[in-house]
């Protein structure tokens, strides 16, 4: 009986919560003895192990000469006619040939040092600092058995993952300790499934030998799985060892006759085909005996082949089986993180890196990390889902990358994108790997979960819908499983995958259903499944099925026939054979419409108005990580409705070439025809759609999906038509500066309008977004916390000779008397700004002392707002002086200063045509109401959140004491009514005032 047909018998296809696993065989061990044959012809011959300690063999012994029998060591002893040495001279030899293998092992140890310390480019990120040697954390190591791997596993449930009281704990260093029956251990298999650090715990195991940490052995040899099933050569175990390291080749040849304690390593057991019958395999006991690869590896768990070897092997469960229980000394399960305070150690200890926030700002961001790790653990601890997705190392390294790329990103290379981590999260842990070795189709695994999981993502975003039932799975693994080969796949997929993408619901009332591991995942497969072509309908499939066989038989016809034709007189023939080839080509544009559709699928979700109001992705992407400050949501509340934003991002993100290129290495193949069709497709609806008025948290993403799709001539083509960008209130981390800065460098075109209010600018943004800055004519930078050092960099930006800035506004913010002097400076020589407005910077009378003082060489300016500044009678006067002698700036606001009734007659008397600039300091003007009186209220109102309340209060009376006394000095019935008018509406905004309501 089949193995899924085993399988689908004692277990029903419809529990998902339960995942199988089977092994055959029976526990046990052999062994087998080698010893030392006398040499012939030499009396003096001796057995091996009693005549020389490990190290005394000679070097030499095996690399030519004579030929040594199967098993056995060729010792030549000294000859009777010539004398004894002295014991001195041959103690001097041995101490000789022990160097040399200390040496040589130690030439190996750094050899393997360099080797398996070296991280992926994904690493890199997070500083020089960062290594597998230096940060790393063990995951969880439970002992198991064969009744244990035999019996069908418990409920996938939460509770499950994180409390496994039952079975024992052990470490890695203890794995080849005797077992319950005090007999010792050679080999063990250590398995688990995707994303547990099977590859990880080897890498640091061997990390730990070359630095002294695992004493228990002399000699480790660890060999790739994956290396071997690719070599289809006969080779010999010394030859393979030598081959893969060449300082071993004074070692190898006495492997078998040293005590040497030798560890093999054998990572990703699943990679090859082991047959241990012995029709299929035989017998090898001879390390220099050309064998196939697969022979080397059976016989060494044989324990025929270096008998006294320890043997350590890492598969994934499903491949288990595949070793008989008789070979095997102990199973051991990687568990994960299965306790929360690993998951807290980990964070704690990739965070905190120094190096991780960069080199220049390392003090200055200490604590932003320390708050991050401090959100993330109070997140661990509500047992929220993220602690579910935790439960894998994997994902804790996705989860410390996202954070690094969210805070710590203060410049984006082109390369470097949201859609990029996942792709590469995703190459790192299945780099093409198929799913079965043993299936003929040699599908890999990405492509089967794209096929599968992705079907099932899709499907949850169009319905919106992040919890799925077992109905739900079954809908979309095994609908149409129709052969022997699919359920064997489907039955690997569940041992060895599913918990890496799906795990269980921990919200009240929903424990028997699943969810995506990381939200986020949900959305990339859905966008991968949609990329890839997979949503199609019956007619498409059979449609394309049949025009590439229609297309092959027909070339192949067309040629033969058309040999013929010349001979036999059957004109009609080419011509019915060239109908069957309007087929195929007709086909081909009907599947053009599947671009289309990509397109438009990707358009409508991009621009859901539904989600305009939402958070950027970004920030959504954090509250998905940190959590949600506040109390938790009440179980019986209605929860909000699912948003997948990031779905057309990633979209547009794996069409980039440096994703599809990673996606062609794990089977995801996206030619590049298919992405420029879809590209072009998308300028009919995306810019089209992108050019009508966005709201700035809508507009941010629309940005974000520039920056992900990666294709610079669609960008810029996009941001041509955007004229204004208006971004206010949207939080301005340095990534999404760098965002914004990377996207507007595709073009460079004048920006007519650039609104930042209150987006959490500092300098550092400033100093990241300069560029945009210089294009834009009207620039928002209001509620921004900019003081003196982002003063500094406005000043480089207006004396910057490319600069087209002709309205800047930095009200709101503390500038004070530094930043002024700044600003000042840049506006003796700067030669486009128009207006500028310091209303409520904290001034005071230096600070526009300091304005004043450089006024006089500016020749543009037209409008300098300066209310709200503490400023008194002689800063206030000295401006309108220098104003009076300017040649363009004809309006200063002057209003909520501390200006006396002296000043204020002084600037009442200010003419613009006599003095050519007028002076907005009260609503009234002498005795009529100021032209500017809606102004100045307007102005107060949309300022007051950030204004003290009681200062305004006080201006607010003393201006309607103004209005009623102007009253009283006219006579004019209408310039009264005009009073009433104003006073009405100071009374009415007083009255708020005192109300809270506004």
């Amino acid at each position: 009986m089949s193995r899924a047909m085993q399988c689908q018998g004692c277990l029903p296809w419809g529990s998902w919560a339960r995942l199988p696993r089977s092994l055959a065989g029976t526990r046990g061990t052999r062994s087998v003895s080698v010893c030392a044959a006398a040499v012939p012809g030499e009396p003096g011959s001796v057995p091996l192990r009693s005549a020389l300690s490990p190290l005394d063999i000679p070097p030499q012994l095996g690399r030519g000469g004579g030929t040594l029998a199967r098993g056995c060591v060729h010792y030549q002893g000294d000859s009777q006619e010539k004398p004894a040495q002295p014991s001195s001279s041959h103690h001097g030899q041995s101490q000789l040939r022990k160097v040399a293998f200390s040496g040589a092992i130690k030439k190996h140890q750094k050899s393997l040092s360099a080797w398996f310390s070296h991280q992926p480019n994904e690493e890199r990120q997070f500083g020089p600092s960062f290594s597998l040697d230096a940060v790393h954390v063990d995951p969880v190591i439970r002992e198991s058995s064969l009744e244990e791997i035999l019996k069908p596993s418990p409920d996938l449930t939460i509770q499950n993952q994180l409390q496994q009281p039952s079975r024992k704990v052990i470490s890695l260093h203890n794995l080849f300790d005797v077992d319950a029956c005090g007999r010792q251990v050679k080999n063990v298999v250590l398995y688990g499934t995707v994303g547990t650090g099977k590859s990880t715990l080897i890498k640091k195991m061997v990390v730990d030998w070359c630095h002294g940490r695992l004493p228990r052995f002399q000699l480790v040899i660890p060999f790739s799985c994956e290396d071997l099933s690719h070599s289809h050569a006969h080779v010999s175990l010394r030859r393979l060892v030598t081959k893969k390291y060449q300082h071993l080749r004074d070692v190898v040849p006495v492997l078998e006759a040293s005590n040497l304690s030798v560890l093999f390593i054998l990572n990703g057991l699943e990679r090859l085909n082991l047959d241990f019958s012995l029709a299929g395999t035989e017998l090898c006991c001879d390390p220099n005996e050309p064998v196939p690869p697969s022979a080397i590896v059976v016989n060494l768990l044989r324990k025929y082949l270096l008998p006294e070897a320890s043997i350590i092997v890492t598969t994934r469960p499903s491949a288990v089986r595949r070793i008989p229980g008789k070979y095997v000394g102990r199973y051991a399960e990687i568990c994960g993180f299965s306790d929360t305070n690993l998951q807290k150690l980990y964070f704690q200890m990739r965070l905190s890196q120094p190096g991780c926030s960069g080199e220049e700002s390392q003090q200055r961001h200490s604590a932003e990390q320390e708050n991050l790790v401090e959100m993330l653990s109070r997140n661990l601890e509500r047992h929220n889902q993220i602690t579910a997705a935790c439960f894998l190392p994997s994902y804790c390294w996705l989860v410390c990358t996202t954070l690094h790329f969210l805070y710590f990103t203060r410049a984006v290379p082109p390369s470097q994108t949201l859609t990029g981590i996942y792709t590469s999260f995703l190459r790192l842990n299945f780099s093409g790997e198929v799913l079965d070795s043993t299936d003929p189709t040699h599908i890999t695994m990405m492509k089967y979960v794209a096929k599968t999981v992705g079907k099932l993502a899709y499907e949850g975003v169009m319905s919106r819908k992040t919890c799925f039932s077992e109905e739900d799975l079954r809908h979309c693994f095994e609908v149409e499983m129709k052969t022997e080969s699919e359920l064997n796949l489907l039955e690997v997929f569940r041992s060895d995958v599913f918990r890496f993408f799906l795990s269980p619901c921990v919200q009240p009332g929903k424990e028997h259903t699943f969810v995506f591991t990381i939200p986020a995942m949900q959305e990339y497969l859905a966008a991968l499944y949609v990329v890839l072509g997979e949503k199609k309908t019956l007619v498409q499939r059979v449609g394309k099925e049949l025009s590439e066989v229609l297309g092959k038989v027909s070339e192949d016809v067309a040629v033969v026939v058309n040999i013929i034709s010349k001979v036999l007189p059957l004109r009609f023939l080419p011509v019915l054979f060239n109908l069957l080839k309007i087929f195929p080509r007709y086909f081909s544009r009907v599947g053009g419409k599947d671009r289309d559709t990509i397109a438009h699928t990707m358009a409508e979700e991009l621009f859901k108005e539904e989600d305009y109001y939402n958070d950027d992705v970004l920030d959504q992407i954090n509250s998905s990580i940190l959590g949600v400050e506040g109390p938790m949501r009440h179980p019986d509340e209605a929860p909000d409705d699912e948003v997948f934003e990031l779905f057309p991002i990633f979209m547009g993100g794996i069409l980039s070439r440096r994703n599809r290129a990673i996606l062609e290495q794990l089977g995801c193949s996206i030619k590049n025809l298919a992405a420029f069709e879809i590209a072009k497709a998308m300028k009919k609806t995306v810019i089209r759609k992108g050019r009508r008025g966005l709201p700035p948290s809508e507009l941010m993403d629309y940005l974000f999906f520039l920056h992900e799709f990666q294709n610079e001539r669609f960008t810029a083509e996009a941001i041509l038509s955007l004229r204004a960008v208006n971004l206010s209130s949207v939080k301005m981390t340095p990534l999404k500066c760098s965002v914004l800065a990377s996207v507007m460098s595709t073009t460079c075109h004048e920006v007519e309008e650039l609104n930042l209010t209150s987006c959490n600018l500092d300098s550092g943004s400033l100093r990241t977004l300069f560029p945009v800055l210089l294009r834009c004519k009207a620039l928002h930078l209001q509620l921004n916390s900019l003081g003196s050092e982002a003063c500094k960099e406005i000043r480089d930006l207006l004396l910057h000779d490319k600069c087209v800035v002709s309205s800047l506004r930095l009200a709101n913010n503390p500038v004070g008397e530094q930043g002024a002097r700044y600003l000042a400076e840049a506006l003796a020589s700067n030669r486009s700004l128009t207006q500028l407005s310091l209303l409520h910077t904290s001034l005071g009378d230096p600070g526009a002392e300091a304005i004043a003082q450089h006024l006089a060489q500016n020749q543009h300016l037209q409008e300098l707002n300066l209310g709200y500044n503490s400023l008194t009678d002689t800063a206030a006067l000295r401006v309108v002086e220098v104003a009076k002698r300017h040649e363009t700036l004809d309006k200063v606001h002057l209003y909520f200063n501390d200006i006396s009734e002296d000043g204020k007659r002084a600037l009442d008397s200010l003419r613009m045509d006599r003095d050519g600039v007028r002076a907005l300091v009260f609503l009234t003007a002498g005795t009529d109401v100021s032209d500017y009186w809606s102004h100045i209220l307007n102005v107060v109102q949309r300022n007051l959140p950030f204004w003290d309340r009681e200062r305004v209060r006080q201006h607010l009376t003393l201006l309607l004491q103004d209005l009623e006394s102007s009253r009283s000095q006219t006579a004019n019935p209408w310039r009264k009514a005009k009073f009433l008018r104003v006073e009405s509406e100071v009374k009415k905004m007083l009255g708020k005032l005192q109300d809270g309501s506004l």
